[in-house]
């Protein structure tokens, strides 16, 4: 249900600006869309874990906080983004 840390340390690398980032916006949107799907596949076997539903969208309201920030500095980066993680269509 969480992520690993070979899985997060792979997502650090793929969406990272520079060596060594990890608080860019495109990096803690992608550590928080792997962790939106695993929540997501979770639900399809318990429906009724309205506990981890409250956590699900909580995380679901930070990552659109950070994309709206994204998008009003930088919409190229927005743009390709949510193209490399297929969040929008």
């Amino acid at each position: 249900m969480s992520i690993t840390a070979e899985r997060k340390t792979a997502l650090i690398k793929e969406y990272a600006t520079f060596e060594g980032d990890t608080g860019s916006p495109e990096v803690q949107v992608a550590i928080l869309t792997e962790r939106i799907n695993n929540l997501t596949e979770h639900f399809k076997g318990h429906k009724k874990d309205n506990h981890s539903r409250r956590g699900l969208l909580t995380m679901v309201s930070s990552r659109r906080s950070l994309l709206d920030y994204l998008k009003k500095k930088d919409e190229g980066r927005y743009t390709k983004l949510i193209g490399s993680l297929g969040i929008r269509r």
